[in-house]
């Protein structure tokens, strides 16, 4: 696996690879990033990985210090996986002296995430689509756990005409229905015992509505099963699978989004509807 660290580095890197697959990553990898390095292969497409905190997506009060970093054990994950590439930029690459140019984005932006992270998805615009302007992926693969943050990449591609096709990969699960993701580690061994039940809330919700309950006592339903599970709902909401819109009945296609927080941690998670 080629490691860039520099943009020339990257460059001469990028020039001896044919089509390629790119997924970004913020590091501390699990078995969910690695799902999507597959996916690549499987696309038929080379898998090009890039590693990097990016500061413009967490608000003043988050954990940008303390996200998880594991630079040694990441580029090890990749290289057993078959990464053919790794861009490892510094700051300075990212965002340079001078740069002035950010994404705006609304849309499937405004409300949810949006709402409860201000600024959040302009900073993940901006950071993407530099990573598609410095890695030029054919395709990107998203995990489909942060469902918002594909439909809001998915607008921006269409939106700026940019070359890339948006793949979503099935969300990876823990055994017990738990979403994988970096932030798990933060959970104690309570906590991890009760983290389940979000992915659990989600499949009751679902369940009741296709079998024709209304969507509010339904959506008050689930809120209630993660209070008397020991957290604290940010949002619990059918939406329209592509705008990110509330809906207030049952309609194609539609997904429920879900944000609890539990102890310290903040769990995210959706399910497909119809």
């Amino acid at each position: 696996m080629i490691i860039a660290r520099t943009y020339e580095e990257l460059t001469a890197a990028r020039a001896t690879l044919g089509q390629t697959g790119l997924v970004a990553t913020m590091g501390a990898l699990h078995q969910g990033h690695l799902a999507l390095v597959e996916a690549t292969r499987q696309n038929g497409l080379t898998p090009i990985a890039s590693i990097f905190v990016n500061p413009t997506q967490f608000g003043p009060k988050e954990d940008f210090a303390r996200y998880p970093r594991d630079e040694a054990g990441d580029i090890a994950k990749l290289e057993e996986a078959g990464c053919a590439l790794l861009w490892l930029p510094g700051m300075e690459e990212m965002y340079p002296a001078g740069s002035a140019s950010t994404v705006h984005v609304n849309g499937p932006s405004q409300h949810w995430e949006g709402t409860q992270r201000p600024g959040h998805f302009n900073g993940v615009a901006t950071v993407v689509a530099k990573l598609f302007g410095q890695m030029r992926p054919n395709a990107a693969f998203f995990g489909e756990k942060d469902w918002q943050q594909v439909q809001v990449v998915r607008r921006m591609v269409t939106d700026l005409h940019l070359p890339v096709r948006i793949i979503p990969v099935p969300t990876m699960r823990e055994t017990d229905g738990l979403a994988m993701s970096s932030r798990n580690r933060y959970l104690s061994a309570e906590e991890r015992k009760a983290a389940p039940k979000l992915h659990a809330a989600l499949k009751h919700a679902v369940q009741y509505l296709l079998a024709g309950k209304e969507p509010s006592a339904t959506l008050h339903n689930a809120r209630h099963e993660l209070a008397v599970a020991g957290m604290v709902p940010d949002y619990v909401a059918l939406v329209h699978a592509e705008t990110l819109e509330p809906l207030a009945s049952l309609q194609q296609p539609s997904r429920l989004l879900a944000a609890a927080r539990l102890g310290h941690v903040r769990l995210l998670d959706n399910l497909a509807v119809c």
